[in-house]
């Protein structure tokens, strides 16, 4: 059986991310979407627009010297429009390191993301790892 569109739209996306290509997921994402972090950091908040949504990809990626990796564990889909992607994040940042799953809930109309809403499994972990 194949794989749900959203589903391949959302792996498209993590292996994107994972290569750190901005291009492909410029084309994944719709100009007025939302990505939503969770916490009380630098790098939580909600960043409106792709071109914001972009800067702060590229940020965690020189935050943490390349070493960031986002591991897909697994993809959910309702076939509404939702999609979550499961996954393991791994990161170094300044001599500190960070294990943590979580998921980003996806909102997807026609072939384009509108909104992420990220989800971490330890909030305070995540807090003490950005500040």
């Amino acid at each position: 059986m194949a794989e749900h569109p959203h589903a391949a739209l959302v792996r498209k996306g993590f292996e994107a991310f994972s290569r750190g290509d901005m291009d492909t997921l410029r084309g994944l994402i719709a100009g007025d979407a939302t990505h939503h972090v969770p916490g009380d950091h630098p790098l939580s908040g909600d960043f409106k627009g792709l071109d914001s949504i972009i800067e702060m990809y590229e940020r965690l990626g020189a935050e943490t010297n390349g070493t960031m990796r986002a591991h897909l564990i697994g993809i959910g889909v309702d076939g509404r429009g939702h999609a979550v992607g499961m996954t393991r994040f791994t990161a170094e940042r300044n001599g500190k390191s960070l294990d943590d799953t979580g998921c980003i809930i996806f909102r997807i109309v026609g072939d384009k993301v509108t909104d992420l809403d990220e989800c971490v499994e330890d909030i305070d972990k995540n807090n003490e790892f950005w500040s």
